[in-house]
């Protein structure tokens, strides 16, 4: 069930990454690339620039009126982005392929190279089961020295298919998660940064979508004990930077080797 995916080569200590949290246009994907296009030249110089949750329409059901395939026009702006800024930029959006419509986590390189996680928990109370596919696969991508775990909003609430196996040195949650929920939003990520002894980048909306569900943002980036390295503050739209220290990381699980007392188990599709 679990994937690693090689992104890049060059063995480094640090990652520069940054998080753009903004609002969204509804089931609009061109009026959405041209909102991110400038927030994506204020994060030029990053490594890895993250996206929210489906990023090209908003938290849609609407699956087939939004879904693209791999070879439409977003997808196809995102490697344009990538290449230009040299960075690997990820987010989700509605992917139809023969097996159905994916919310898929895009993880797309600077050389035009695709990684892609396929959300797999649904998020039942807004029928999303319904509308989309189940996916099985748990995806670790590595880049630069750093192994990343690939996860989209209410996979947030499980924490069994998020467990550090040693596997990975930072989780990555895009998100359109609700202000109403946004206690539990902060909280859970903290608890998976701090039990995984793992970097946590929880990039998240805001605005108002046309379902009227409003969104705070309240994005951040985490260290290994649960720490903000960096945030932005509620409801603000920007660009939130920092740079991950990979050794400090190291260090610290050294010091403090709380995963060799972990239970050990097996992930299963079922």
């Amino acid at each position: 069930m679990s994937q690693n995916v090689t992104a890049g080569q060059v063995q480094t200590d640090s990652l520069d990454v940054a998080l753009i949290q903004t609002e969204l246009i509804w089931q609009d994907a061109a009026a959405n690339r041209e909102l991110l296009q400038p927030l994506l030249w204020q994060a030029s110089g990053a490594d890895l620039i993250v996206l929210p949750e489906t990023f090209n329409s908003g938290f849609s059901m609407q699956s087939r009126q939004i879904a693209e395939t791999m070879q439409g026009p977003t997808l196809q702006w995102l490697q344009q982005q990538a290449q230009q800024l040299g960075a690997v930029i990820c987010g989700s959006m509605a992917v139809s392929t023969d097996a159905g419509i994916f919310n898929r986590l895009l993880w797309v390189q600077p050389e035009g190279k695709i990684a892609y996680y396929d959300k797999r928990h649904l998020f039942r109370m807004a029928g999303e089961d319904q509308h989309y596919k189940q996916g099985q696969r748990r995806v670790i991508v590595e880049f630069k020295g750093f192994r990343l775990l690939l996860q989209v909003c209410y996979d947030l609430r499980f924490p069994v298919f998020s467990r550090n196996q040693n596997d990975y040195d930072a989780v990555i949650y895009v998100a359109n998660w609700p202000a109403a929920r946004s206690r539990i939003w902060s909280t859970l990520l903290q608890a998976r940064a701090i039990e995984n002894q793992a970097f946590v980048l929880g990039c998240n909306r805001v605005g108002q979508d046309a379902n009227g569900h409003a969104y705070s943002g309240d994005s951040v980036i985490l260290n290994y004990l649960g720490e903000p390295l960096a945030e932005l503050a509620p409801g603000e739209a920007g660009v939130l930077r920092c740079r991950l220290d990979l050794l400090a990381l190291q260090q610290f699980r050294r010091q403090f080797p709380a995963g060799l007392d972990a239970d050990t188990f097996i992930l299963t599709a079922e």
